[in-house]
């Protein structure tokens, strides 16, 4: 039995500003991030290929606030995140503040499987990337005129928008079981709109935004990244089901659904567990995403 779940970010636009054919090309690039690694794990690939593969077609894909459609910073950069981890040997990798690499989440798998260490930032990951053969790619790659408008209106001062408020496609991120029973985690995002002092979120913090352990689950993290960090949610939650008895769904959602409001976190996570139950969880208007268990078809959706 294999499972995969992924994300798109939660706090999604509110359903009067969704067109139909701005959700269909979301539903779209789901729809093809699902397929590519459904379709590895049935022909017997690892987990951690699975989310990588996945993860990486979100990136690729400008709808999506990671890799080629991050938002920028207030000075009008690019600053991207991303992890992954290996549930079968706990072994993780991370990078974060990178501006010039077109698949973060493969970077971050290079630090977990080629060096010594956990996370590696800003030029010193780059630095690091080209050790590795990987190709920079120039700031243009990473602008769209979507996430430019976004930060003019964050620099305009518009009443009522905030980084939290206007990045309303936040990270993305893939869970997955495999045929072997291993599970892996994997996130990447270009955080908040209007990001100063190369602030890092939740997303590169092994624990708070994404995690796996084959003794109990693998969760991608989305939302309010700083209170995500506070709540070491990724982590909480497989330490609820390791510790506490808890089933994933019940793990899941009281910490997204009752732990995360009282202090102010809007977000959402997708996990998996040791059997393949798969858990998708937001407390947002709604969050991108889809999921696919063997032998059935993938299920997409934005709203609840």
């Amino acid at each position: 039995m294999f499972g995969i779940a992924i994300h798109g970010g939660a706090g999604t636009l509110p359903r009067a500003d969704m067109t139909p054919q701005l959700e269909q090309r979301y539903r779209d690039g789901l729809a093809a991030a699902i397929e590519l690694g459904a379709t590895l794990l049935a022909a017997g690939g690892s987990s951690l290929d699975a989310v990588t593969r996945a993860v990486a077609s979100l990136e690729d894909n400008p709808c999506f606030n990671a890799g080629r459609g991050a938002v920028f910073t207030l000075d009008g950069r690019n600053e991207l995140d991303a992890a992954i981890m290996d549930g079968a040997s706990l072994a993780a990798g991370a990078v974060c503040g990178v501006g010039h690499v077109k698949n973060p989440v493969e970077l971050a798998r290079a630090v977990m499987e080629h060096s010594d260490h956990v996370m590696l930032a800003g030029a010193g990951a780059e630095d690091f990337a080209l050790a590795r053969g990987f190709t920079l790619m120039p700031r243009s790659y990473f602008h769209t005129p979507e996430r430019w408008r976004q930060l003019e209106r964050i620099r305009g001062g518009e009443a009522g928008l905030s980084a939290l408020t206007i990045s309303h496609v936040g990270t993305v991120g893939a869970v997955a079981r495999d045929l072997h029973g291993n599970l892996a985690a994997a996130t990447s995002t270009g955080g908040m709109t209007g990001k100063r002092y190369n602030r890092i979120g939740d997303t590169p913090i092994i624990g708070a935004g994404t995690y796996a352990d084959n003794r109990s689950c693998a969760v991608s993290a989305t939302g309010h990244g700083e209170i995500f960090i506070r709540n070491a949610v990724a982590h909480d939650i497989s330490a609820r089901m390791r510790y506490a008895g808890q089933s994933l769904a019940e793990a899941v959602r009281t910490v997204v659904i009752d732990e995360l409001p009282k202090m102010g976190g809007e977000g959402g996570v997708i996990a998996i567990d040791r059997d393949g139950g798969i858990s998708l969880e937001f407390n947002s208007e709604g969050m991108f995403r889809a999921s696919q268990r063997a032998g059935a078809a993938a299920q997409i959706a934005i709203y609840r």
